[in-house]
């Protein structure tokens, strides 16, 4: 089968249409192939085919050979069936919440070289100038006489370089252990970024996985639905069924359909949360590459020896990160009663003269090098308040890391027993589901043989459809408590 992938001309669409004629022959009525045959004139040796004359009924039979739309290839390039270890490797990439993690990494890492850099000495360049407008006069009284007289000049020019630089500071030093603590606080927010991107993650790819089966379980049970209002029907034409027969069997059919455009909505929405946690384009059509029954496989519950260790929790982490940052607080603000030592040194040039400012100047070099030493005395207690604080800040971050480890650990103990729960909840399910649709297939038959009513057999087609639907549940439950879990536990390489 041929369509047009490039842009349409009358030379391509000449040779298209040549190579089709074999298969428009088969389609085209019998008096017109001697049409067709005949009145198709192309010359091989010219860019320009001439048609003579074309049938109206052979065009269209030509173009009905060609279904597919440009749009509908264009669709179909832009389906990605992914597995869920690839959508957590492009989220990874991709995801805006990442990269602003990232960045505050970076900026934390800027925040401790501007800290570095106080160390260094810092050199100042000035440039001075000063015109008098009226110069000062002094006035003094000599041998009974009173004499004036004018001092400075018009113009003052002053310029020079100065150079400061800390000898000791223990504020300043501190200060650079606390920016490493900051830089450590950004890394862990970084990996507490990328553990719940993760299970967001795992959590919307199960959703869709459950509602692509769910919409097939509903479609089949429409699909039975349907095939027994055909098979009504059609008895009601013969005079074997009743019109009753006829309409409960069609409004089993149209009760249904809501649930199936329920179910394709779920798909939709499912779809397009993970798009937004991966970061692609709304566009593009995104299936997974495997069926939510195909993962029970990997179900078998958690190990008899199962510790729960909380310690990688990012929440905890990050917690006692800032503990630490709080300690070294309380011990900067103690420092802050140390003195302080520094060092500066000073070269500049001077030129005064009167007239204009920029001719006959002379400069002269003048320099010093000084040692200041601050100690610290008396500040109205705002020190010793300021590490008041400080101390009542850790007492509380104490008191928040016990309550967190408490929270913790009972949230680990009820993932854990949700998870062994819901493994004998998928067993369960498995055979109540094999049940159910052996019930099924011996209701069918005997409604076949006219042993059962068609009320029985839609109970049973009720029954198989939920049965279904709770094994799948069950599964999806599992799936979505094992990622709850693997996040409080601050698991990074889970899904690996």
């Amino acid at each position: 089968m041929f369509c047009f992938a490039k842009p349409f001309n009358i030379s391509n669409f000449a040779v298209w249409l040549q190579q089709s004629f074999s298969i428009a022959a088969a389609t085209v009525p019998s008096g017109d192939r001697f049409f067709l045959k005949h009145t198709l004139i192309y010359r091989s040796t010219s860019m320009r085919p001439l048609f003579k004359v074309l049938s109206f009924k052979v065009l269209s039979s030509l173009l009905l050979l060609c279904p597919f739309t440009q749009s509908q290839a264009a669709a179909t390039t832009d389906t990605l069936r992914l597995s869920k270890a690839e959508c957590i490797r492009i989220a990874l990439q991709d995801n805006p919440t990442v990269k602003v993690a990232d960045l505050e990494v970076k900026k934390m890492d800027y925040a401790k070289k501007e800290v570095l850099g106080s160390l260094f000495p810092a050199i100042d360049f000035s440039l001075a100038y000063q015109r008098s407008i009226e110069l000062q006069s002094l006035s003094m009284n000599m041998g009974g006489q009173s004499n004036t007289i004018k001092m400075g000049t018009d113009n003052n020019w002053n310029t020079g370089f100065s150079a400061s630089m800390p000898l000791i500071n223990a504020s300043l030093w501190k200060s650079i252990n606390i920016s490493d603590t900051q830089i450590l606080a950004s890394l862990e927010q970084a990996r507490g970024s990328r553990i719940d991107l993760v299970n967001n993650i795992n959590k919307a790819y199960y959703a869709l996985l459950l509602a692509v089966d769910s919409r097939e379980v509903i479609r089949q049970n429409y699909d039975i639905a349907k095939m027994n209002a055909d098979i009504f029907r059609k008895q009601f034409e013969q005079g074997t069924a009743s019109e009753y027969d006829v309409l409960r069997s069609s409004v089993q059919v149209t009760n249904i359909e809501p649930e199936l455009l329920q179910a394709d909505i779920a798909i939709r929405q499912c779809q397009l949360q993970l798009k937004v946690l991966m970061g692609i384009d709304a566009s593009a059509e995104v299936w997974p590459d495997i069926r939510l029954h195909d993962m029970q496989r990997d179900m078998y519950g958690l190990p008899g020896g199962f510790s729960g260790d909380i310690s990688s929790n990012s929440s905890l982490r990050e917690l006692d990160i800032n503990r630490k940052m709080l300690q070294q607080n309380v011990s900067l603000r103690k420092l802050a009663w140390l003195p302080t030592l520094g060092v500066q040194f000073n070269i500049n040039w001077n030129a005064m003269s009167n007239g204009n400012a920029f001719r006959n100047q002379k400069f002269n070099p003048y320099s010093n090098v000084a040692l200041a030493l601050n100690l610290p005395i008396f500040a109205g207690g705002k020190k010793l308040y300021a590490l008041r604080q400080a101390q009542v800040q850790l007492a509380e971050i104490d008191l928040q890391r016990e309550n967190l480890v408490d929270a913790l650990n009972m949230q680990v103990e009820l993932a854990v027993d949700n998870i062994n729960r819901q493994v004998r909840q998928i067993a369960a399910s498995e055979e109540g589901m094999k049940q159910a649709a052996k019930a099924y297939e011996i209701m069918q038959k005997s409604f076949e043989i006219g042993a059962a009513t068609y009320l029985n057999l839609r109970d049973s087609e009720l029954a198989n459809t939920s049965a279904r639907l709770a094994y799948l549940q069950s599964i999806y439950n599992y799936l979505v408590s094992t990622s709850e879990l693997d996040a409080l536990l601050g698991k990074e390489n889970a899904d690996k």
